[in-house]
Formats: structure tokens, sequence, C-alpha cells
């Protein structure tokens, strides 16, 4: 099973191989903007990298928010223009599995899971996991202020790029931990992800809000 795992939903640009049980090659690159322009030149370096064409690929996984608007639609553009030139399935993936899933298990051993996306906007996005990484629920958009209220009683984990947003109002909560990781969700835990599920979100953009841009007129 070879997957080629994207990224670019936050503010990093990611691509990377995965090639039956292990990942072979992988680019990533922190960045808030300039995804458009990096992200084919890193798939081609990912792919010379590991000797593979896309002839040689099972499938494609990619990331599908939440997530800043004109990055998801960056890597599910890539991801399906790639899909269907080499006729490969696509496998959509949220942008909190990516984070959580990335956290090692004695990390996260015990505890639940809080996966917080910046949305540059005062409401972060969020969404709970058990520590066996099950969904606790669906995704939802708080102000910082009201999260504590929110959370559920014990251990805690908080990973992601919201981080910044939430540790005032958190560092104090008794059981509360920060994930050591930089917390921008990485192509290679979307790639590692892929392979796993034969099925999985549609490749479509995962928009917890409005978009905060003007399309131009007559644009879908």
């Amino acid at each position: 099973m070879r997957v080629l795992g994207l990224d670019t939903a936050t503010s990093g640009c990611s691509a990377a191989l995965w090639d039956d049980g292990r990942i072979t090659a992988r680019r990533a690159e922190p960045m808030a903007r300039g995804q458009a322009e990096a992200l084919v030149p890193m798939v081609d370096a990912v792919l010379a990298d590991a000797g593979v064409g896309f002839a040689d690929l099972d499938r494609i996984a990619v990331t599908v928010g939440p997530g800043a608007f004109t990055g998801l639609r960056i890597s599910l553009a890539a991801a399906r223009g790639f899909a269907l030139a080499a006729g490969l399935p696509v496998v959509g993936l949220t942008t909190f599995e990516a984070l959580v899933h990335a956290v090692p298990e004695a990390e996260r051993r015990g505890r639940t899971v809080l996966a917080v996306v910046d949305s540059r906007r005062a409401e972060p996005f969020l969404q709970l996991f058990a520590d066996d990484l099950t969904p606790l629920g669906e995704p939802a958009l708080l102000l910082p202020d009201a999260v504590p209220g929110w959370l559920p009683a014990g251990p805690l984990l908080v990973v992601g790029d919201g981080v910044p947003l939430l540790r005032p109002v958190l560092e104090g909560r008794e059981g509360t931990a920060f994930a050591a990781e930089p917390g921008l969700p990485d192509a290679a835990v979307v790639a590692a992800l892929g392979a796993q599920r034969a099925e999985g979100l549609p490749p479509q953009p995962l928009y917890l809000r409005s978009p905060d841009v003007t399309l131009p007129k007559g644009a879908a």
C-alpha cells in the first residue's frame, strides 16, 4: 500500500509517502502563506526521494479541515487533480484527527485529548477525543473563556496550533498538560491514517464557520 499524504490546512505545508508500513519520504515546512507555490514542488521531491511516481500509488490522503479557508482549498485541489490524472481514490481526514494521532500513546494515556485549531478569529476550532483517540462528540467553536466550563472533568492533554489561545484559561486547571509537539498537522500522519482507511471523508472542505472571504461573482 502506497499512500501520498498532503496537508496545507493550517500554517504549514507538508507531503509524505507511506509505503507498506512506514514513511519513506517526507517534506514539511511551517508557512502561513505560500503553500500554493510550495506544495507541488514538495510532492515532486517526496516522490523523487522515494523513487516512485503517481502510477505506483494506491491512494491519496488529505486533510479536509477545519483550518484556513485558502489553505484547505490548496491541498484539496492538488489531491483531486493528482487523483483525476492518475485514476486514484482520495481519502479525506480531519485536521483534528491528524493532530491527535501524532501524539505518542504514552503522552495521552489516561487523558482526554483536546485538539484545538486556530481559526484566526476569536473562537478556536475544538474537538475532544478519548485517550484511544475515539472522538467524544462533534467539533465545536467556542470563545476561550467558555472552554473550561465545556470540558469534562479529569486529566486533559491539549494539542494543536491553537494552544496559545487556550493556555491562559487552562494553565491553572488541575491535571492539564500541553502536548510537546509544535501543533501543525503532518502529512506523514495523514498518509499513515489514509493507508488504514479504505474510505474516509469526501475530499471537500470541512468548514465550521462561513468562510471569511468573498469569492468572485459567479464562483461556486
